[in-house]
């Protein structure tokens, strides 16, 4: 994956503090993975490739690594709608369970035709740091966990439109190719009650995640936007919940809608998980105006 075009002076910036942080964190671990923290609770990775439910960043940190050790794992993630499908795959590393660096690549195509050809690719650079509580050890105190994070992305143009000379997404009216997301989460871990909640506010100016550009003709600030997540857990293995993703309207070639879906986690053991979910993408107007819905399913691996 080629991370090095992420590299705006924003998107920087941000990297070079949270590196900073992971640098500081690395410092205090032991050399082996300890798998200390209980199972699930490091969430499964976004299509986003952070640490969270399936569309929303959580605070919690991803791996099995505690306070004295660290974690890292791989995702392979796939959408399927009636007109479009969206794969994202890469990798997360959290670290002391207070810092968390990840990396994914995203990619969308057209299942039919004449949408067929298209190719919109967006790679991401993650990162999060805990700023406060603990989800599990503060079972006696209202204080959720809280976490602060940034998305670093960049879409690499559009392929497969030029038939309709349609080859960058500044064409469709987006402003940028490139852009950060900000964003802070607090999530609550009621183990008495096996539930799960989580609420993300996200300061953002993407179009379709991103892989539409950022920023466009109707709107090109920053605006925050709310994500909520709850979660009950049927066993120690088996997890269901649902979502719900505000996102901007920045194009007015494209009525972007809410994201949100049900989905079912299963975790045979601390190295693996699967999630299922029946997830609805809204309008993607620039090439359908059809309501995008359908089968979504990751594979996580790590430790």
């Amino acid at each position: 994956m080629q991370f090095r075009h992420i590299l705006s002076s924003r998107a920087g910036g941000v990297l070079a503090a949270l590196l900073f942080c992971c640098a500081s964190a690395h410092a205090q671990l032991q050399g082996t993975p300890d798998l200390g923290k209980l199972t699930a609770t490091g969430g499964v990775s976004t299509v986003e490739g952070a640490g969270g439910g399936g569309l929303v960043p959580w605070a919690l940190i991803s791996g099995y690594g505690s306070r004295d050790s660290w974690g890292a794992n791989a995702h392979y993630t796939m959408v399927r709608t009636q007109d479009y499908s969206l794969d994202s795959y890469g990798v997360a590393v959290g670290i002391a369970d207070r810092v968390e660096l990840s990396l994914a690549t995203q990619q969308l195509r057209g299942s039919l035709a004449p949408l067929d050809a298209l190719r919109l690719n967006q790679d991401i650079v993650g990162l999060k740091i805990k700023l406060a509580g603990d989800a599990v050890y503060d079972q006696d105190r209202l204080l959720p966990q809280i976490a602060v994070g940034a998305m670093a992305k960049r879409t690499k143009g559009v392929a497969g439109l030029g038939a309709l000379a349609v080859t960058s997404v500044r064409q469709l009216g987006a402003r940028e190719e490139h852009g950060v997301d900000y964003y802070l989460a607090a999530t609550k871990l009621l183990l008495e009650q096996s539930v799960l909640l989580n609420a993300t506010v996200r300061a953002t100016r993407a179009n379709q995640l991103g892989l539409l550009g950022f920023g466009g003709d109707q709107h090109q600030r920053y605006q925050a936007r709310l994500e909520v997540s709850a979660a009950y857990m049927i066993n120690r293995k088996l997890v269901a919940g649902a979502e719900y993703r505000m996102k901007p309207r920045n194009l007015g070639v494209d009525h972007e809608k809410a994201f949100y879906d049900a989905f079912v986690a299963w975790f045979p053991t601390k190295h693996v998980s699967v999630t299922a979910a029946y997830a609805v993408l809204g309008d993607i107007t620039v090439f359908n105006p059809k309501n995008q819905k359908g089968a979504y399913l990751s594979v996580q691996a790590g430790f």
